[in-house]
């Protein structure tokens, strides 16, 4: 903690973002990324990993003390004609490889032939760290629990918060949502030729959507306590105070999770990359959605400021809080 304190000393302690004046450029912002990551998806597609698509991947590491041939081992691989090969190293030292078989027609067996032939052409020279064979009808099944484990989460969040606040506190919060598992999603789909889906995207993903989600809570537990103290303040001036309330907080939180998901990205290695990307992502625009999207669209519902829970005194307003000096 020592460590961070010549950082925080540094970080504003008030804020005075005027986020709902400025919600009409940030909702085309959004719009514009969510509807680049729809037509990518459409378009493009993903590069699916072995978990979805089906076959074979090894990762290997070269016993010698010298970096890989990529091009004499992807000629050797490709002469057992089980369809085109896909060779890449990874590490910094050029003798970790990974070897990706693509799905062979004939089942569960076909695969463990597929693997057979590989290891056999590597013999000895190589050690081999890891081994996955996927068949198609797993891969399909795979594909299906994922797309509903992320829908039956959406789902399960708007009905907390439903119960937790408001139906109005819902629609932001899955309006916010959305936008962060399409955008996601859509990173994945841009820079397929580098990135690849797999289920530990999936696991990412629903991290984002808890992320996400407990960002929106903060921020609408601080709204809902505004709302029963200030009855008479204008609710756009309501929003954007409960916002700077809470930013020091956000930000806090942001950077210390950035510390962990730059740790996993730098040190997890090439099994961790998807996540830790997407992770990363998820990070910024979790945090930008829940208070330029999910709390903005609150002016335009039916928010109540007269409901029941409404007790607290109805003392007008002090002007320190009513207009925060402009953070230094």
């Amino acid at each position: 903690m020592k460590m961070l304190q010549p950082i925080l000393r540094y970080m504003p302690h008030e804020f005075a973002w005027d986020v709902v004046g400025t919600r009409v450029y940030w909702y085309l912002f959004t719009t514009l990324l969510v509807l680049v990551s729809f037509a990518s998806i459409a378009t493009r597609g993903f590069n699916l990993g072995i978990d979805f698509a089906g076959g074979v991947m090894i990762e290997a590491r070269f016993k010698q003390e010298q970096v890989i041939d990529l091009a004499k081992l992807r000629a050797s691989l490709n002469h057992l004609e089980i369809g085109e090969i896909g060779v890449t190293t990874v590490g910094n030292d050029g003798r970790d490889v990974t070897i990706r078989v693509p799905q062979q027609p004939g089942g569960d067996a076909a695969q463990t032939v597929a693997l057979n032939k590989v290891r056999g052409e590597l013999g000895d020279d190589y050690e081999m760290r890891r081994q996955e064979v996927v068949g198609p009808r797993v891969g399909a099944e795979l594909i299906i629990s994922g797309a509903l484990a992320v829908a039956l989460a959406v789902i399960a969040i708007a009905v907390y918060v439903w119960f937790r606040f408001e139906w109005q506190f819902a629609l932001g919060t899955c309006l916010a949502l959305c936008s962060d598992v399409l955008t996601t999603l859509g990173v994945f789909s841009i820079f397929k030729h580098w990135l690849e889906f797999d289920l530990t995207t999936v696991a990412a993903v629903l991290t984002i959507a808890g992320y996400s989600v407990n960002d929106s809570v903060v921020v609408y537990d601080r709204v809902r306590e505004l709302l029963r103290r200030y009855k008479k303040m204008p609710l756009a001036e309501l929003l954007n105070l409960s916002v700077n309330k809470v930013m020091p907080r956000t930000l806090l939180t942001v950077f210390t999770v950035l510390l962990t998901v730059l740790a996993l990205l730098i040190f997890g290695g090439p099994a961790l990359r998807g996540f830790s990307i997407a992770m990363l992502w998820g990070l910024f625009v979790g945090t930008f959605s829940s208070i330029r999207v999910g709390m903005p669209v609150l002016l335009y519902l039916d928010l109540r400021r007269d409901d029941e829970l409404a007790t607290a005194s109805t003392a007008p307003v002090p002007e320190y809080e009513r207009k925060p000096k402009p953070a230094q």
